[in-house]
């Protein structure tokens, strides 16, 4: 067994699921006594949200990039980044380490493609929604296209992520709100839509909608559970 390498902390309430799916699947495949190996560094995510809505993103790469050298010196085969925005500065983490990235992106890619979906839904942090390093990536490199919402079911998704998920907050109206958007998403043409957060899956699972989902954070995991293996 690989030993896999998680950058967690953004936020620790995501992290902690990354932790447990992972372990709950090399048990499900392995049995017994069995658990994955783990080399984890968590961050503090205060510093890092903070940077990022000050668009200081060289500097939230200075940090990952340190913890992730820290991680691949632990002994880890290949790295996760435990979130989706964060998937942002991949280039400068890939250039201060040696073990490869699994990235969220393809992960999620593989998923939507053995579903037979092409065109999907996208829910996420503004910087994920609005910026071109996770949609552009789903279109060139793997032929997804992709729908966000407008820009006020944007920042409403944005201010739930930041001001209740992050802070362990489960509000029954915010759950609302984001069935809403994500049934417009629908409507306007996409045949799945991404919880391209690792928070949002703590609000919004399958059972509160029709329309198909695609948890990022339990694809992400369950690939490294398989390359692990």
């Amino acid at each position: 067994m690989k030993t896999i390498g998680l950058l967690g902390g953004m936020s620790w309430e995501s992290t902690e699921t990354y932790y447990r799916l992972i372990n709950e699947g090399v048990k499900q495949r392995l049995g017994g006594l069995h658990s994955a190996k783990i080399c984890l560094y968590s961050v503090d995510f205060e510093e890092i949200e903070q940077l990022q809505h000050a668009d200081d993103w060289p500097a939230t790469a200075g940090i990952l990039s340190d913890a992730a050298t820290r991680i691949e010196a632990g002994g880890a085969d290949f790295l996760l980044i435990c979130t989706n925005t964060m998937h942002k500065v991949v280039p400068d983490i890939e250039a201060a380490i040696k073990i490869p990235i699994l990235h969220i992106a393809d992960a999620a890619a593989a998923a939507i493609k053995a579903r037979g979906f092409d065109t999907v839904g996208l829910l996420g942090t503004n910087f994920t929604m609005e910026q071109d390093f996770y949609k552009g990536r789903l279109l060139q490199k793997h032929g997804i296209n992709v729908i966000v919402p407008g820009s006020d079911d944007r920042q409403f998704i944005h201010d739930v992520i930041y001001k209740e998920l992050c802070l362990g907050k489960i509000e029954a109206a915010s759950r609302e709100g984001s069935v809403r958007i994500i049934e417009k998403l629908a409507a306007q043409g996409a045949q799945t839509v991404m919880l391209a957060c690792t928070e949002i899956p703590l609000l919004v699972q399958q059972a509160h909608t029709n329309v198909p989902l695609l948890d990022t954070t339990a694809i992400h995991a369950a690939q490294a559970v398989e390359q692990a293996l």
